[in-house]
């Protein structure tokens, strides 16, 4: 039942080639206190390429190639929320209106410049991330365990939302909200909690926790945005929330790295 489960949430969450249950929905809603798990393995295959390529090319490229590596590996799933959510925020007029704009084909300057200056500064970033740090007397570069956490920390944000919002409408969505709402709810969250914190603090020391925190504050922000902008949230508000999480919480890394 376990490897089921685990194979179900790398199907929904990457585009790695594994079988999906006719309960892929469902499964990965109840197992949503999982989600960091998926994303920590993410970063630490992410960090690795970086930490590879930072032998031969110069840290912004390694940014720049570390990110589209990212995105690759998640199928770009949460870019098209992302965009989406950008018009939708952007265009004025009633909850309806934001809805429809962010379902229909076309891109606005909201998705773009969004979107653009969401994974130009993500970038430049990662680019950041070759200094090194010490972690338990060995000598790593921050890329591998700062890709870990930052990447388990985007999915952890999409865990707080579906905890705190409220579904504007049935949909894909719909499972992961029902799964985090009430007692059940309360303690997938704090599961979720309790595994970023597993991974971030022997990575990280006190700077993951910091880091972590950054993850549900964000994903906190997000829903009471969504709320005021679409009146609940919706599959596009989870997208963007991982990819604007994501950003945050490596900024937040690199903020308190410096600070130390």
């Amino acid at each position: 039942m376990v490897v089921k489960q685990f194979k179900n949430l790398l199907s929904f969450l990457t585009v790695f080639p594994v079988k999906m249950d006719e309960n892929l929905l469902t499964d990965c809603a109840k197992n949503m206190w999982a989600f960091p798990l998926i994303g920590a393995l993410i970063g630490l295959l992410v960090g690795v390429f970086g930490w590879v390529t930072l032998q031969f090319l110069p840290g912004l490229v390694v940014g720049a190639l570390a990110l589209a590596l990212l995105l690759w590996v998640t199928g770009l799933h949460h870019t098209d929320g992302l965009l989406d959510f950008g018009d939708g925020i952007m265009v004025h007029g009633n909850a309806e209106k934001k809805i429809a704009v962010m379902h229909d084909q076309f891109t606005g300057a909201g998705a773009i410049g969004l979107t653009l200056m969401t994974y130009i500064v993500t970038a430049f970033a990662f680019a950041e991330l070759g200094k090194g740090v010490s972690i338990a007397g060995f000598y790593v570069p921050l890329f591998v365990p700062g890709l870990i956490v930052v990447e388990l920390c985007a999915k952890l944000s999409m865990v707080a939302v579906a905890w705190a919002g409220k579904s504007v409408h049935q949909g894909m969505n719909s499972p992961f909200l029902e799964a985090m709402h009430g007692a059940g709810g309360n303690w997938r969250l704090i599961v979720a909690l309790a595994v970023s914190f597993v991974f971030a603090l022997p990575l990280l020391g006190w700077v993951g926790f910091f880091v972590v925190i950054a993850a549900p504050i964000t994903g906190l922000v997000m829903t009471v945005v969504a709320h005021r902008n679409f009146n609940g949230v919706t599959g596009d508000v989870f997208g963007a929330t991982n990819e604007l999480s994501r950003l945050v919480c490596v900024v937040v890394l690199l903020a308190v790295v410096v600070w130390a």
